[in-house]
């Protein structure tokens, strides 16, 4: 009995160990497929809509695209129309990090007896030829993301297209016992990404809106622009609002603020997540992802060490859609006991928010 726990205690480390070691080095091909699939998920009814109305599915998965090439335009867009203000601090910032990189170098000078001259030299033998691979990489980096772009769209319209294909595909290899539970993961997991995304997106307009008017008060230059970029920001768990953060304290600082604006910079950052945390992900998410949140912290490290910010953005929902598989499959059942927080008492006033809402 004891040996037979055993073999099996190690088929499963041999397994999970096979299947982290798949997701580092096929990164490259699952971050887009997986960007695409809970895109397709989002786009799912805008899709069935669209077909309920006469067009074919082949249109409606074009049309689908299209809008959302637009909205991604209309974001940049209202980047682009803030950044042209926004250039003139960017340089104010620089002048600011040189002061600064010549105050250190005073110091070290006076410290340690070396020169700045002589600093300068050290710094350029040890970059000697950093340049040009410096915009190799550069060059790298934004072919790779306009290249996953492109891929993300063929997937999500791929996804949309065949649909219907893969679900029968599914349905085909699960035994005729299992094909109505198989079903219905499908259906649930596809609303999980559905509405954690939805309710993701809807929380960042509303972010826009509450720093918009907490920077605004304070005074903060381009209020609207830091706005945008900190809710964008969102997108990256516990990493992306204080990443938004600071750097609206650092441009605050470059454009002059004093530190009563820097103070309340970080009193809007500071009350806004209470607002977020409190009221917004109960309302708006709410408990479509409902995971542990040790498992949710551990999910994105452990995202971020395979592949990255992608990881970080993609570990949530992904690990909400696991969650729905383990809990319809009965081996796995305790696992998904583990990582979910099991049921909540929620506040009434926040439940008869939602009602109205959905109402």
């Amino acid at each position: 009995m004891q040996q037979s726990l055993l073999s099996k205690a190690v088929r499963v480390l041999v397994l999970l160990t096979l299947a982290v070691v798949a997701l580092y080095y096929a990164r490259s091909f699952l971050i887009p497929l997986t960007f695409a699939g809970l895109i397709a998920m989002l786009l799912l009814p805008v899709s069935k809509w669209l077909q309920g109305k006469g067009v074919s599915q082949g249109i409606a998965g074009v049309l689908c695209i299209v809008l959302l090439i637009g909205v991604f335009a209309a974001l940049i867009s209202l980047l682009a129309w803030q950044l042209t203000d926004f250039i003139g601090n960017i340089q104010q910032l620089e002048q600011m990090m040189n002061k600064a990189v010549s105050q250190i170098q005073q110091m070290i000078s006076e410290t340690f007896t070396i020169s700045p001259k002589q600093q300068k030299e050290i710094v350029e033998q040890q970059s000697q030829g950093g340049s040009g691979g410096l915009a190799k990489t550069v060059f790298g980096t934004v072919t790779g993301v306009f290249v996953d772009l492109i891929l993300i769209l063929v997937y999500t319209f791929l996804f949309l297209y065949f649909r219907n294909h893969i679900k029968a595909f599914i349905l085909k290899i699960v035994p005729t016992g299992q094909k109505a539970n198989t079903q219905k993961v499908m259906t649930e997991a596809g609303k999980v990404g559905q509405q954690y995304i939805t309710g993701l997106g809807s929380m960042i307009v509303l972010l826009w809106v509450m720093y918009g008017i907490g920077f605004s008060i304070v005074g903060v230059k381009n209020a609207i622009f830091f706005a945008i970029l900190c809710g964008i920001l969102e997108i990256i768990p516990f990493v992306g609002n204080i990443t938004g953060t600071a750097i609206t304290v650092l441009m605050t600082i470059a454009q002059g603020g004093d530190t009563g604006m820097v103070v309340g910079v970080i009193a809007t950052y500071a009350l806004v997540q209470f607002i977020q945390t409190y009221i917004l992900e109960p309302l708006v998410v709410g408990s479509e992802v409902n995971i542990n949140p040790l498992f949710t912290i551990m999910a994105i490290v452990l995202g971020e060490l395979l592949w990255g910010i992608p990881g970080m953005i993609l570990a949530i929902p992904l690990l909400g859609i696991l969650k729905i598989v383990f809990d319809h499959v009965e081996p796995l059942k305790p696992y998904g006991f583990l990582i979910g927080e099991g049921k909540k008492k929620r506040s009434g006033l926040i439940d008869k928010l939602k009602l109205k809402l959905k109402g």
